[in-house]
């Protein structure tokens, strides 16, 4: 071949890689994907919803408004727990049990991004091997590029994604057990924290807001010589949520122990969510607990994009570099060099 060739194959194949690369990304294509409960469309729509390239974003929103009057009407779960407790070992035998019991279940694990490279593992397809090769799942990891509350800033628009293809249970499997995992619970029917079965050292470890959150405690790894530790965990996080009460919505919050490795008590845990359901659609509070995280999530997403727009804008601001300086220099007080700024055009 010479070259003149290899110079006009190399244009045809750029030509039809770039072509490919157009079509996998078209916008109308992919919400008649999502409408025919296609994976492969979701997969595509949540890269895009993720992407923070100008060109996605108008498709991102043409993806969400056609999506949005389908969605609704799965159980959201939050799973949340410390490093070691077994998130992924648990979810892939939950989710198991799901299947069989004909759901279609959808998955998304967050995963920890490194504050320096703000690069990502996203290994929890290949901890959930299992599942992973089920048709009725879909499994998509997520960075969570260091946002707070132990989810990815996108996590809600996909949860909206995956209740538009067709999914009956959306699991949100998040980064780690913390103050600000309570995030998890403004986006979620059900929210689920995992323990380990050290007898007296969870109340200790686990933060006050995540116990009174919870709408269930379940000791994980409950099996072999931890079975009775576990069982000593039951009842001191027992008496521990039983020390709060009810919540408003009514629900006096469980505790219970499983055994993912042994698929022990995995169907206690559903039967568990299942009441939960039923008695909160029966007082209303479900409905009405979904109406008021739109309203909290509104909100927030509206003091980020104002901060985002202000900065930009602000680039080259002089006067926050000076106030800044003042501040710095011990001359004026944080709250008055803030005001100076916002004062100021």
């Amino acid at each position: 071949m010479n070259q003149n060739n290899i110079y006009s194959f190399n244009k045809i194949d750029a030509s039809a890689f770039k072509k490919a690369h157009q079509n996998m990304y078209n916008s109308k294509e992919i919400i008649l994907g999502i409408q025919q409960k296609n994976t492969t469309a979701l997969a595509k729509a949540i890269t895009i919803i993720e992407s923070e390239l100008d060109k996605h974003a108008l498709m991102a929103e043409e993806i969400l408004t056609a999506c949005m009057p389908i969605s609704g009407n799965s159980i959201r779960i939050g799973i949340t727990g410390a490093p070691g407790v077994g998130k992924s070992t648990f979810i892939e035998a939950f989710g198991n049990y799901l299947i069989q019991q004909k759901y279609k279940v959808a998955v998304l694990a967050v995963d920890p991004s490194s504050s320096l490279s703000k690069g990502s593992i996203l290994g929890d397809k290949t901890r959930m091997e299992t599942l992973a090769k089920n048709n009725n799942v879909f499994i998509r990891p997520s960075a969570s590029n260091n946002s707070l509350g132990g989810i990815s800033s996108k996590t809600y628009e996909n949860i909206i994604l995956c209740e538009a293809t067709g999914f009956d249970i959306i699991l949100i499997e998040t980064v780690g057990v913390g103050q600000s995992e309570i995030e998890v619970y403004n986006i979620t029917d059900f929210f689920l924290v995992l323990q380990l079965p050290n007898a007296g050292d969870e109340l200790q470890g686990i933060k006050r807001g995540i116990i009174e959150l919870a709408d269930a405690i379940v000791i994980n790894k409950a099996d072999g010589e931890f079975i009775n530790t576990a069982n000593q965990s039951k009842i001191a996080f027992r008496n521990a949520l039983q020390l709060f009460g009810c919540k408003e919505n009514g629900w006096q919050p469980k505790t219970l122990t499983a055994s993912a490795l042994q698929q022990n008590g995995i169907q206690e845990v559903w039967q568990t969510i299942q009441e939960f359901v039923q008695q909160t659609k029966n007082n209303s509070s479900f409905h009405e607990k979904r109406i008021q995280q739109q309203e909290d999530l509104f909100f927030k997403r509206l003091k980020t994009e104002i901060q985002k727009q202000f900065f930009k804008q602000n680039t080259h601001n002089k006067n926050i570099t000076q106030q800044l300086l003042r501040f710095k220099n011990k001359e004026v007080s944080l709250n008055k060099a803030i005001q100076s700024i916002l004062s100021k055009p």
